[in-house]
């Protein structure tokens, strides 16, 4: 039964009473009707509960925006200060995460630099409880990423200090933060705070950012604590290691040899990924001089070798593999572009470059940059692999199999015309034995390229497979299961970038014959949705 006027007026004026003594259960669900039913019988939206709590106080911790704005329309005051701690509606819906929330006071005005009762804005606030995507709204509004609190703590302090995971510290990082600012009292750095709490995910970031050693100045005890991480040992060693060249690396993987029982190399490969990094990619050049060096000393033509492979390699390891770029400007105009529409989801927003990610893009964590189209990060070239240089490593691929079938070939030849042998009549133990005396350098030669035969061989038959047959790349297909453009079944996997067997080759290759086949260009460092122009050259259109 519905009540009458003058019933309905008594019910109201009770519902202001319960406000002034306390805290109605549906203020704090923020049922929209009966909280419209409070304010329509005249209470006043600017008044606080007995706790020093507004109704949009209420309505930003539970993330009601249809109340934010109805309050608003009624007078509300968006920067009113309330609570134990004296903090305005942003600074509670900063503290639950509520990124739409924020979005929504900011729109009516709402000052995010105003301290709380603990002098924290709510940049400090976002930082301290982990929400990456408020973090990097407020900083894409124009809060600074260095700012201090009333405390003389930075975003970055917090981040280190509370937080212990790889966020918000690393979009903090990313934006250019003052890794070695100190806070006004302690004057501890992002990475005192960090060891003082024995955040290890935060110092590792850190040292990657940090371009002077820590400062050791605060008590024995912290010193100790430092001194004992394992990081500080190889810090220098790993500052040495980012600008050397391709001949240090050589150098540094010699020293292995001498330096591998040392703790310090040990800590070095299992803490350093840049230089297990560049050790892989020089330990093969090394181990082939040095074991042929070794077995035939009158050889010298590995120079020569080395020379002409290295220049087809250092082609494949400086092009460019589909790098997405963006300015400053561009990564703070797309953050708030996806917070105000509500698409600044991690899933497709990286924290580390701050830009959205393409489609079938992804950040690789050895370059640390997002890639269009990736297919894979290949050690042997240092490079990641993706649209921009994906269909020359195939090419790399195709005529490092020749050149390590002609060289089989070769060593066979030589054998025939330099060793007196006779497979026919010695047999096959005795014949190797003479073919290895013979000579030991092209034996050696013959069981390494046996060796990468085998693996390039299946390597390239892999990726023909992969991009003819299925139209995918080698990351979208052992991490199908996290997209939902890919439709995954216990037997295969359906991809809408597959157009078929001939198709895909053509547009992979970009093979063009006298307008009569054209690919399909698509720009996959900008390209956002499955949905792009799919007619090819002969006049029909692919479904």
């Amino acid at each position: 039964k519905l009540p009458t006027p003058s019933e309905g007026v008594q019910v109201s004026r009770g519902l202001v009473h319960e406000f002034n003594t306390s805290v109605p259960l549906f203020l704090r669900y923020g049922i929209f009707e009966r909280c419209r039913e409070l304010v329509e019988a005249g209470f006043d939206v600017r008044q606080p509960d007995k706790e020093n709590v507004t109704l949009l106080h209420w309505a930003a911790i539970n993330n009601r925006i249809d109340l934010v704005k109805y309050y608003i329309s009624k007078g509300g005051v968006v920067d009113q200060l309330g609570g134990d701690l004296n903090s305005t509606p942003l600074h509670w819906a900063t503290r639950q995460g509520h990124l739409s929330m924020v979005v929504q006071l900011m729109k009516y005005g709402a000052d995010p630099s105003l301290i709380d009762g603990e002098g924290c804005s709510c940049v400090h606030l976002a930082a301290q409880f982990g929400h990456t995507s408020i973090v990097a709204y407020l900083i894409a509004k124009g809060q600074d990423v260095d700012m201090m609190d009333q405390n003389g703590m930075t975003p970055l302090m917090w981040a280190a200090y509370r937080t212990h995971s790889v966020d918000p510290t690393r979009l903090l990082l990313t934006f250019n933060v003052s890794v070695n600012l100190g806070d006004k009292y302690h004057k501890n750095t992002a990475l005192h705070w960090a060891v003082l709490a024995g955040n290890t995910t935060v110092i590792s970031l850190v040292f990657h950012f940090c371009h002077l050693l820590p400062n050791l100045h605060v008590s024995d005890q912290f010193n100790l604590h430092f001194l004992c991480l394992p990081q500080y040992f190889v810090f220098s060693f790993n500052l040495f290691l980012h600008h050397s060249t391709i001949f240090l690396c050589l150098l540094s993987s010699l020293l292995l040899f001498f330096l591998l029982p040392s703790p310090f190399c040990l800590l070095s490969l299992l803490l350093l990924q840049e230089f297990r990094q560049k050790v892989m990619l020089a330990t093969p050049f090394l181990v082939i001089w040095l074991v042929g060096f070794i077995a035939d000393l009158d050889i010298d033509s590995w120079l020569i070798k080395g020379l002409m492979y290295a220049g087809v390699w250092v082609t494949s390891w400086k092009s460019d593999p589909g790098i997405i770029k963006a300015s400053e400007e561009q990564k703070k105009k797309t953050i708030v572009e996806l917070a105000e529409t509500g698409s600044l989801d991690l899933s497709i927003f990286c924290s580390t470059c701050l830009i959205r990610k393409p489609i079938r893009s992804k950040h690789c964590a050895v370059c640390n940059r997002c890639i269009a189209k990736f297919d894979h990060h290949c050690p042997w070239v240092g490079n990641c692999v993706g649209s921009g240089n994906h269909r020359y490593f195939m090419g790399y691929l195709f005529f490092l199999l020749c050149m390590i079938c002609w060289m089989i070939y070769g060593c066979i030849c030589y054998w025939r015309i330099h060793c007196a042998t006779s497979y026919a009549k010695d047999g096959f133990w005795l014949y190797l034995t003479q073919i290895a005396s013979c000579s030991p350098w092209m034996f050696w030669m013959f069981l390494n390229s046996i060796f990468h035969f085998m693996w390039v061989a299946v390597l390239i038959m892999c990726q023909l497979y992969q991009i003819a047959a299925l139209g995918i790349t080698t990351n979208e297909r052992m991490n199908a299961r996290r997209y939902k453009h890919f439709k995954v079944t216990a037997t295969s996997i359906e991809s809408p970038f597959n157009h078929g067997c001939i198709r895909n080759l053509i547009d992979f290759f970009e093979i063009r014959c006298c307008g009569l086949i054209r690919p399909v260009a698509v720009d996959w460092t900008t390209q956002y949705t499955i949905e792009y122009d799919q007619t090819s050259g002969s006049g029909y259109q692919l479904v």
